[in-house]
């Protein structure tokens, strides 16, 4: 049989990528319209992305721990079918439930898929190619929030929400039929992980504080960002046409701060990462001043720089779990790396939840204020890790 090659490989992990990154935040574009079809509250709708969060929560350890003997084509192919079941839920629920099951299922397709896709990436390249092959297979990711997201909006916004999820389940189609034929079928099994790990993993100091870091650092823009399309349309006064072209703009600032993250936390992660979260919170603290004005100038500009700011963090948090458990934890990295997902979708759980309480309890206007509480946290507990860093040298 010949030889599949690893850049067709990675297509293949880069298109189911595309199709995950996209429905996980496709409801904060057809949040408006979901609210209406279903005559349900801000906050409820809001249920849609912490519950999806929730799942991935779940699945990314859990489902890692149970399917480490199984074969990683068949695991990706069921992946992938999971997904494209959850979507094709979602896209038909006839109520506001089953628009949730639908949800959670998809979640649960996409946290096994962060936990074995970067590995399956690294397997099929070189040594030396292997942070460049992780980091093609997250373009995916990015492309997602520059295209996906916006044109799922887009259809919503001209035919109905329904048709969004039917778009994600297309693309999901063709991720599975890529992974069918483009992953090979020999790829190393990690076997049966031992649950030892978990206590390894539970009882070093360094490696908890890191999952909280990334919880509340990577959480705290979610308490806004849930609700950004009911902020842009409600209370800027944006067409709905118009925030589909700012959810594109807002695209290309995340993809920007992305690349950027990753080259400022090459060296003394923690510092920088200090120093994003500070950027994050002001860019916050300015979209909350612009809303309290009604400014669409001014919320067009808080708009793009919390783009560039809000995920920023994430090669950096990403990378320094990473690094402390090749040091503290060294048979146990998946089960970080799986650990540190759940703890990225804590956050979005976390954000979203008390964005939505403020909403309910207030005005979307004051959720940025929510994520700053979020993030100062984090800040907090980074300057705990330097010192505590500090103290052992």
């Amino acid at each position: 049989m010949k030889k599949i090659s690893p850049s067709l490989t990675l297509l293949a992990l880069a298109i189911n990528a595309f199709a995950i990154g996209s429905t996980e935040f496709i409801s904060v574009g057809l949040m408006p319209m979901i609210v209406n079809t279903f005559n349900i509250s801000l906050s409820q709708a809001g249920l849609t992305v912490s519950l999806y969060a929730l799942g991935v929560t779940v699945g990314a350890p859990l489902l890692t721990i149970l399917t480490g003997t199984w074969n990683r084509k068949t695991l990706m192919v069921s992946i992938m079918g999971l997904f494209i079941l959850g979507n094709l839920l979602s896209a038909f629920a006839p109520t506001f439930l089953l628009l949730l099951v639908g949800r959670v299922l998809a979640s649960l397709a996409h946290g096994i898929f962060m936990s074995i896709s970067t590995v399956i990436a690294a397997d099929v390249v070189r040594p030396e190619k292997r942070a460049s092959a992780i980091a093609l297979m997250f373009t995916g990711l990015t492309v997602a929030t520059v295209i996906g997201v916006p044109l799922g909006t887009f259809i919503g916004q001209h035919s109905n929400w329904h048709m969004s999820f039917v778009f994600i389940v297309v693309i999901g189609l063709i991720g599975l039929i890529a992974t069918s034929i483009l992953v090979p079928k020999g790829l190393p099994i990690p076997g049966k992980i031992n649950l030892s790990g978990l206590a390894r993993i539970f009882t070093n100091k360094s490696i908890l504080m890191s999952l909280f870091i990334t919880a509340f650092g990577y959480g705290g823009t979610f308490a806004a960002y849930t609700y950004l399309t009911p902020i842009l349309e409600g209370t800027f006064r944006f067409s709905a046409s118009t925030v589909v072209i700012i959810l594109v703009a807002y695209g290309v600032m995340v993809a920007i701060g992305n690349s950027l993250g990753g080259h400022l936390a090459n060296k003394n992660i923690l510092p920088a990462l200090q120093k994003m979260f500070a950027a994050l919170a002001l860019s916050l603290l300015f979209l909350f001043i612009s809303a309290s004005l009604a400014s669409q100038v001014l919320g067009l500009i808080a708009t793009l720089l919390l783009g560039l700011f809000a995920f920023m963090n994430v090669p950096g948090l990403q990378l320094y779990v990473v690094q402390l458990a090749e040091k503290f934890t060294p048979k146990d990295i998946t089960l970080v790396s799986a650990f540190n997902i759940a703890a990225f979708n804590v956050g979005i759980t976390l954000g979203s939840f008390v964005g939505g309480q403020i909403s309910k309890g207030s005005s979307v206007v004051f959720t940025p204020l929510g994520g700053i509480i979020i993030i100062l946290l984090a800040m907090f507990l980074i300057r705990l890790a330097q010192k505590d860093q500090a103290s052992k040298l």
